[in-house]
């Protein structure tokens, strides 16, 4: 009950405000008791020492990190899923998990246009996921230069190139130094203006260098602008040289379900593999990741494992398909996101948020606002009018304003302001609410004395 009012009357409070994390911590901290307490006691307490702490990033008005608000259906079904309580660790602990995992893995594959054969895994989020989807890129290559890797490890291991963007996401380079690659072996490709990849450069870059097992990332959705590499030049530019094809579409790879967005994924078959997260633009509660793997047999020969106590099911396991033995069932999230939802309520949401996205860049104009970039997807970068370092604290004073939340950023070297509208519940009154508060930020900055 305490999660339903809190979800029905999000569009009334403040997305944020200011808070004093020492109250938090006195409210959370103190000492253990040493007696049990009683659930609901403890219910209340932990709702009131959380009072003043939350940010309502599930509501319609929260711009920052490309976070989506969590759908109904979604966030009832996560609550159900917690009340069950499943291991989904395979079909012999948890059938019900692990079919609905099974089933909502084939709907999105269809959805997006990634081939049926390939294998989905349930991870946390987009780190997990790339880190996921380059061990099978590792194992593959590596397994074509005559190396196991899984066996042997990477000491005496042909050198792997990695060939990526140079707006490439943060995560990437994580996920290079957790598969113990590090990030100087790295070898950037330029971009254009709106951050996707020149083509051209990828095929000069991989011409260029000696002949090796090569990882090839690409992106689908650029965490500033939106943009999308163009994946079918690209994957077949990889392809040709021998290289795995991974595409990082953390959020923009939903892109993918909408007709009328469908066209700039075109290629997105051609990948090797692919990422993408739930508790973005699918509105599911966190924490929601999903690893695609083109070459099941790479992904499960990385991931799987086996000892004389675990029961075997009689298909690849989700086990095998992520790091993590003990995990929550989170694909029925999934599942129950995709089937409220339906194939046209997906395709609406996508193109109504963009939609939103356009309206903030035109209204941002009408600001004088200069927008830095093209806006094909949910995400505007702009660069305040007057001071252009003021983009910081013209975010912050909209933040403590509690109307709306968006953070700052850096584009090209210049600060800039970084809208991204993910949440199903945003409306046109929400955008134009958050206009008013942009606004006045903006006339406050630029008369201070």
């Amino acid at each position: 009950m305490e999660a339903a009012n809190y979800r029905a009357t999000l569009s009334e409070h403040p997305v944020a405000a200011p808070v004093d994390l020492e109250t938090l911590r006195d409210a959370f901290g103190g000492m253990l008791p040493s007696d049990p307490t009683p659930p609901g006691v403890v219910l209340e307490e932990l709702i009131k020492a959380a009072e003043g702490g939350l940010v309502a990033t599930n509501g319609p008005r929260f711009f920052g990190f490309v976070i989506g608000g969590s759908l109904p259906a979604a966030t009832a079904a996560d609550v159900v899923a917690s009340g069950w309580d499943q291991c989904a660790f395979n079909a012999v602990l948890a059938p019900a998990a692990v079919i609905a995992e099974e089933s909502a893995g084939a709907w999105l594959k269809d959805l997006l246009g990634i081939p049926a054969t390939a294998s989905v895994g349930f991870v946390t989020g987009g780190q997990a996921a790339n880190t996921v989807g380059l061990a099978a890129a590792r194992h593959h290559v590596l397994a074509e230069a005559g190396w196991d890797v899984e066996r042997n490890g990477l000491h005496s291991a042909p050198r792997v190139r990695v060939v990526a963007s140079a707006e490439r996401h943060s995560t990437i380079d994580r996920s290079l130094r957790l598969l113990g690659f590090g990030t100087a072996l790295v070898e950037p490709i330029a971009t254009d203006a709106n951050g996707t990849i020149d083509v051209d450069d990828l095929e000069r870059v991989l011409a260029a260098g000696p002949t090796a097992p090569t990882i090839v990332s690409l992106q689908a959705g650029s965490v500033n602008t939106g943009a999308c590499d163009d994946l079918r030049a690209a994957c077949g530019t990889a392809h040709r040289h021998g290289a795995w094809a991974h595409v990082d579409g953390a959020f923009g790879l939903w892109a993918a379900a909408s007709p009328a967005l469908r066209g700039a994924m075109a290629g997105i078959e051609d990948a090797d593999s692919w990422v993408t997260d739930g508790h973005k633009w699918l509105n599911t509660p966190y924490d929601c990741g999903l690893a695609i793997v083109r070459d099941a047999q790479a992904l499960h020969q990385v991931m799987t494992a086996q000892a004389p106590y675990l029961a075997a099911g009689t298909a690849a396991a989700p086990k095998d398909m992520g790091p993590e033995f003990s995990r929550s069932a989170r694909a029925v999230e999934v599942w129950a996101a995709l089937y409220s939802l339906g194939r046209q309520g997906l395709a609406d949401l996508i193109d109504r948020t963009c939609a939103h996205a356009r309206a903030f860049a035109d209204g941002l104009r009408g600001l004088g606002y200069t927008v830095l970039n093209d806006v094909t997807l949910n995400q505007v970068v702009a660069a305040p009018p007057g001071d252009p370092n003021a983009a910081g604290r013209i975010a912050a004073r909209v933040q403590e304003s509690g109307e709306c939340w968006f953070g700052p950023t850096i584009w090209r070297g210049r600060p800039a302001i970084r809208i991204s509208v993910s949440s199903h519940a945003t409306t046109t009154d929400d955008v134009r609410r958050s206009l008013e508060a942009i606004a006045a930020a903006t006339e406050a900055e630029q008369l201070k004395p």
